[in-house]
This record gives C-alpha cells, sequence and structure tokens, in this order.
C-alpha cells in the first residue's frame, strides 16, 4: 500500500503555470502509483489563479483553500496542512512556478514510506542536485544562507521549500516562521529521525514574479536568530547548573 500523503502548495498569482504543474503532478501520482491529494493555498489572487485550481478540481486529485488576501507563504502550507485529509501519514510542500522537480516525487515518497527516514528533502546541494537558470549572486546568496545554518542540521540544502514529512514528526511542535522558509523552521525543530535528502535540479521560474526580495532575505535572518537563540538557550542552562 502507498503512503497517503497531502502536498500544499501555496499560490499568488500563478495563473500562468499552475495547470501545468497540477497535470504534470497528477500524471507522476498515476504513473508511480503515489496516494497523494495536493492542497493550493491561494491568497486571493487576482490573476483568477484559485478559479483554475477549482476547475482541475473535477479531474485531479487537487483541492483549493481560499484565503483572503496575501498572507505569506508560510502560514499558507500551515493553514493546508491544517486540512488535509485525516488518513494521510506524511505532509509536504511544494513551490508552485516549476522550479522544484516533480520527477523527484516519487523518490521522496518512497524514502518515507521505507520507515528509514521522517523527512525528504528535494536537494540542490548534494550529487546529482544543482540549479539552472540562476545568475551567480543568487547561487552565491544561497550557498551563504545554508552555510548560516550548518550548526543546527547536517541537510545542506536547510533552505529547500521542496519536502516531505511523516505528519506525527510535527506533533506537538511549534512552528512559527518568518518569510517563506518554512522548511528550514521543519528541518531545525520537527522529531522526524533520519532525514534523506533526494536530488533534484532547480530550474528558475518560468512564469510569474519571484517572490525573493530584500524583505525575504532579512526575515530569513531573523528566522535564523530566533533558532539559534532557541538552540542556545539549553546549552546555556547546563552551563549554568554546571
Amino acid at each position: 500500500m502507498p503512503l497517503p500523503f497531502s502536498i500544499v502548495i501555496p499560490t499568488y498569482n500563478e495563473a500562468a503555470g499552475i495547470e501545468k504543474l497540477l497535470r504534470a503532478l497528477g500524471a507522476t501520482f498515476d504513473v508511480n502509483g503515489l496516494d497523494g491529494e495536493i492542497i493550493v493555498v491561494d491568497d486571493n489572487s487576482p490573476d483568477g489563479t484559485g478559479d483554475i485550481v477549482e476547475r482541475l478540481s473535477r479531474e485531479l486529485p487537487v483541492r483549493c483553500l481560499h484565503r483572503a488576501g496575501k498572507l505569506g507563504l508560510s502560514s499558507a502550507v500551515i493553514d493546508g496542512w491544517a486540512i488535509a485529509r485525516s488518513d494521510s501519514t506524511v505532509l509536504g510542500a511544494m513551490d508552485a512556478d516549476f522550479s522544484h522537480d516533480v520527477n523527484a516525487l516519487p523518490k521522496m515518497a518512497q524514502a518515507l514510506e521505507s520507515g528509514a527516514y521522517g523527512l525528504a528533502i528535494g536537494s540542490r546541494y548534494v550529487p546529482g542536485g544543482g540549479i539552472a537558470n540562476w545568475p551567480k549572486r543568487r547561487i552565491i546568496a544561497s550557498r551563504v544562507a545554508c552555510w548560516l545554518a550548518r550548526p543546527l542540521t547536517n541537510v545542506k540544502d536547510v533552505t529547500s521549500g521542496f519536502f516531505l514529512v511523516r505528519r506525527d514528526a510535527l506533533a506537538g511542535v511549534v512552528l512559527d516562521p518568518i518569510g517563506f522558509k518554512i522548511g528550514l523552521e521543519v528541518i531545525a525543530k520537527a522529531h522526524y529521525g533520519k532525514a534523506i535528502e533526494v536530488p533534484y535540479v532547480f530550474t528558475d521560474r518560468v512564469a510569474g514574479e519571484s517572490k525573493l526580495n530584500e524583505r525575504e532575505i532579512f526575515n530569513y535572518l531573523k528566522q535564523l536568530g530566533k533558532l539559534y537563540s532557541a538552540w542556545l538557550r539549553p546549552k546555556r542552562a547546563k552551563e549554568r547548573v554546571a
């Protein structure tokens, strides 16, 4: 029996590419025998993204959660998980812009199905992974962002937004992400045991506009600061006791 999972795709103005992505995911589920559902969380996109998803829900395993406004990617993922079907033992997230390779998803699902791993991450920074069509400055910024988080985890692509995690690994975990790096929050806090990084080649979006800006870079640094503070707190407590 395949492992039931729910994967959340946050959207804002993704009408140009969302149908292509959802059809590709549906085909991937069928070909690989995956028991997956797709939850699109749309932040009231003025370009009609939500309407496209509603139309496709008649033929594909997708639902759309409509939110009143632009509330952010991380909160969209958390809201989507909250309405995931009850039998989904795995929850996940991916981007709407086709930068995440749907062909990596079966390997990620199979890794969790094996029982050996509690978290599977689509990774650009393990052998076989990579980045296409990105300017050098963005690659350097991404590498630096991952390096800054190295003391928190052995995961190489800690800024990945493409992952599956066992639902029970999130039990009792308070997720408080800032900006759009929900993956970092899960990697640093969830009780998943072992993680596996499945390689894929990240391809820059072919439609729509990137959500990365200076504010999001600041939010990432702020989020890192909160995680480091929580990580160091028990260490300081032990030092005081000693």
